[in-house]
């Protein structure tokens, strides 16, 4: 079921940007300033300053993260994989394009390259600029910006990375082949011998056949495949998962996060997402 068009309106002189959810759910927020509205070659591409939630990164109408809960799924979208690979040296980022994620990649000493590929150039500079408190400001030379399509730069590398993180909004428009099995095997071979790949995917609650799509689809690939999850308030129904395919590793290490100054992930909170609430498990099965 997709997601029916978000939009700006104003009601009693309050300006609200209201996403429709799916038929019976609808979300709005009150919002204090519009920082950027945009448009690129791909989406609409707004910075909105909002009361509850502080500054967002808003495409098509869609919130994609916030200066107040966007570390969650930034944190656990990296630190758990970079806790099961013990040595990563080359990280890949597809999508991304808020910085965040790479922001928390590189905070890892021993990677000495990061490669960021994100398709729309107008999203990262409107982050870097406006959305400090998700992108840092990101500046870091071993940070290196693609903008490419992430599916076909994945397909042209061969055991090249440690780690990849797919970084995507919602299986729709853009982002709706970086779901596909094809996708995940280019994955695959673009990692080394012992990589890691981890993908969000999506709501257990409002996207169950996504998760369970996600999970087979990089089971068939991978050697060690785990599903893990979080709640990030801004997110459909709050409790969201990520999948993650190993070629080898399959054990975290809380204590590679003893010096890296996050604000959700801690070692307990690695030590516990990977047990899963019931349905979910009835889910996978």
């Amino acid at each position: 079921m997709e997601r029916n068009k978000a939009y700006l309106s104003r009601e009693n002189g309050d300006l609200w940007l209201t996403e429709d959810e799916y038929d019976n759910l609808k979300v709005s927020y009150r919002i204090k300033d519009v920082i950027v509205d945009q448009q690129s070659p791909y989406q609409d591409v707004m910075i909105l300053d909002s009361y509850h939630f502080g500054r967002m990164l808003v495409l098509d109408g869609i919130v994609q993260t916030t200066s107040v809960d966007g570390h969650i799924y930034n944190e656990m979208i990296s630190h758990v994989p970079l806790s099961i690979h013990p040595n990563p040296q080359k990280v890949l980022i597809i999508g991304g394009g808020d910085c965040g994620v790479a922001r928390e990649v590189a905070k890892y000493d021993e990677i000495n390259q990061i490669d960021m590929v994100e398709i729309d150039e107008l999203v990262v500079k409107a982050c870097i600029e406006h959305l400090p408190e998700v992108s840092g400001g990101l500046s870091d030379s071993r940070v290196q910006f693609i903008f490419d399509d992430g599916v076909k730069f994945a397909a042209g590398k061969k055991n090249e990375y440690d780690v990849i993180i797919i970084d995507s909004s919602d299986p729709i428009g853009p982002a709706q082949d970086l779901f596909e099995k094809e996708f995940y095997q280019s994955l695959h071979s673009a990692l080394k011998e012992d990589g890691i790949m981890v993908c969000q995917s999506q709501s257990p609650i409002f996207h169950p056949e996504v998760m369970k799509k996600s999970y087979t689809r990089i089971s068939e690939l991978f050697q060690a495949v785990n599903l893990y999850t979080a709640v990030v308030p801004t997110y459909p129904g709050g409790l969201w998962s990520f999948t993650i395919g190993s070629k080898k590793y399959t054990k975290a290490n809380p204590n590679r996060l003893s010096s890296k100054d996050t604000k959700y992930v801690n070692e307990q909170i690695v030590e516990s997402c990977f047990s899963l609430p019931q349905f979910i498990g009835n889910l996978l099965k």
